[in-house]
């Protein structure tokens, strides 16, 4: 009986701590509009953390709680430990999070830090306090972490089981944090896919196409093969467009109207460079054209289908204005 009283005691303060967390997020949507998720979050891990305390100061004398489950380097392995061990763990992942999403940002905003930096930041703090966590659920299981002996016996394990390329792509991400031939923003063609870095992992970077889909490339792929980044260092990229134009054209007419385009889509967008100037260059005789090809400079590689558009509009409106005719293929047919 008194066993039963302390249960239904229990679920009473239980009771108590749902309705007053209800309470607050009610007062927090209602007064806090800017810092809700913030305060959400907050809210939500005080009530876990009452709620776990509660239930473990009235489960004291319950024996299948912190009855040994199995023993390990000498310590006595219970439900109890295994959960605090846990808590640990999602906790630490929780405050990471919620420093990353909510803390940060702002530090960030004050001391205007690039984008790739932040980046980089966050992954390093991440990884670092979940690292600190798992030292101490292995310190709470009882593991002594003065000796190094069972780590190296795991890895060796997992090295032997075919973790040869996880091990190769997280030590891949540490370096390209650092060393950064990569970061985040960056443009990049990889097996002549053109898209942008979005996230850089421990294990595999994700990569965002031009059409809006992800591909998660492993690290080690950065370090090991080709990969063009064309942010790296400088923006600057060359564009060549090619035009074809009739025999009988003007060859002077053609060069000059090719850079009055170039000249009046860099007024229109900036997106041209005036040094080096754009330049036209005759490329060949072609089947059914004279081939020529446009060739400028833009100052940021993310402009570059637009800027292309943007020519092409402008190198037909002129060639119509000026009678220019860009040829199509074509075939005569003698019939005997």
């Amino acid at each position: 009986m008194p066993e039963l009283k302390k249960w239904i005691l229990l679920s009473i303060f239980l009771g108590i701590l749902v309705i007053v967390r209800l309470l607050l997020t009610r007062i927090i949507r209602h007064y806090s509009k800017k810092s809700q998720p913030l305060m959400f979050v907050l809210v939500n891990w005080l009530t876990i953390l009452i709620a776990i305390s509660l239930v473990s100061g009235f489960a004291m004398e319950s024996q299948w709680l912190y009855q040994p489950l199995f023993m390990l380097g000498g310590t006595s392995i219970s439900v109890f430990v295994l959960f605090l061990a846990l808590f640990i763990l999602i906790f630490a992942y929780k405050l990471s999070r919620l420093l990353i999403d909510y803390v940060f940002p702002n530090l960030y905003g004050k001391y205007q830090l690039e984008k790739s930096l932040q980046s980089t930041m966050n992954s390093v703090f991440h990884y670092l306090i979940m690292v600190v966590a798992v030292f101490i659920s292995l310190n709470t299981l009882g593991i002594n972490l003065n000796s190094l002996t069972i780590f190296a016996s795991i890895f060796g394990v997992g090295i032997g089981f075919g973790m040869q390329n996880i091990a190769s792509n997280f030590i891949s991400g540490i370096i390209i944090l650092f060393e950064r031939p990569i970061k985040v923003g960056d443009r990049v063609i990889v097996d002549n896919i053109i898209g942008d870095v979005v996230k850089i992992k421990m294990r595999a970077t994700v990569i965002r196409t031009r059409d809006n889909e992800h591909i998660i490339i492993p690290n080690s792929f950065f370090l090991e093969e080709k990969v063009i980044n064309r942010s790296f260092g400088d923006l600057k990229i060359r564009i060549i467009l090619p035009v074809g134009v009739s025999y009988s054209s003007d060859v002077k007419l053609v060069e000059q109207l090719l850079i009055d385009a170039a000249k009046e889509v860099s007024l229109s967008s900036g997106n041209i460079l005036d040094l080096p100037a754009p330049s036209v260059i005759f490329s060949d005789f072609g089947d059914s054209s004279l081939n020529f090809n446009l060739i400028l400079w833009i100052d940021n590689p993310m402009g570059e289908f637009k800027t292309k558009s943007d020519l092409r509009y402008k190198i037909l409106e002129l060639f119509r204005e000026n009678n220019v005719e860009i040829p199509f293929p074509q075939r005569d047919i003698h019939m005997r």
